[in-house]
């Protein structure tokens, strides 16, 4: 690896791997750019893979602006079982039977997703209250209660239905949280859900097709 001892201004789009944190794709730029300005520009669970702009020295600059910015998911949701987390992370909290479950009635309560809606976050989130991440409290066991708020959603497609497994493209705006999508589905179609795998496609100007992989960045 080699270090860098001049400073370094830029934007650097990564393809983040499944199983570690947005964080940890920091840790590693910034030690293989031998950078002190070094964040990234929207945070993906562990679970998911995707585009995540690294942000290097005066570019740190940008980095509410491309967490503001349009965002595209493709995510699949289990349906039929539930869990504390809202993905499969979590521990099972329900399970039931998908049997009754079609494309036209995935379809029928999609719609209800799209536009300016009203969304509660996941108790296991990195939002705070009471100055500490929602996260921790959840693990400390005290009650925590998580007010919804409105989000913005441009499309929802149902790319397709493989009981019990649905797979929908997701176009929406800042702090939009697809695990809370997969909960909400459920809870529509009367069975549950999880979300089982999730892929950021794109952030603002930042396409999939054009990221880096973690490994080739950190050469």
């Amino acid at each position: 690896m080699t270090l860098y001892s001049r400073s370094i201004d830029g934007i650097l789009p990564i393809d983040k791997p499944y199983g570690i944190t947005s964080m940890d794709v920091v840790r590693q730029i910034k030690k293989v750019s031998g950078q002190k300005k070094v964040g990234h520009a929207g945070t993906l669970d562990p679970i998911a893979t995707g585009v995540i702009p690294i942000c290097i020295g005066q570019a740190t600059r940008l980095t509410e602006f491309l967490i503001d910015s349009t965002k595209e998911y493709r995510g699949v949701f289990e349906l039929g079982v539930e869990t504390d987390t809202y993905d499969s992370f979590g521990k099972t909290s329900a399970v039931k039977s998908t049997s009754g479950i079609t494309n036209k009635s995935i379809n029928n309560i999609l719609v209800n997703f799209v536009g300016r809606v009203q969304q509660v976050p996941p108790i296991y989130s990195a939002l705070k209250q009471k100055g500490r991440r929602l996260y921790e409290l959840a693990r400390m066991g005290e009650d925590v209660i998580v007010e919804s708020r409105f989000v913005e959603v441009f499309d929802i497609v149902l790319e397709s239905y493989n009981e019990p497994f649905i797979t929908v493209f997701v176009k929406c705006g800042k702090g939009f949280y697809m695990r809370s999508l997969a909960h909400d589905i459920g809870q529509a179609l009367g069975v549950g859900a999880n979300m089982k795998d999730l892929r950021r496609l794109r952030t603002g100007p930042f396409l999939l097709k054009n990221c880096y992989s973690l490994d080739d960045a950190t050469k």
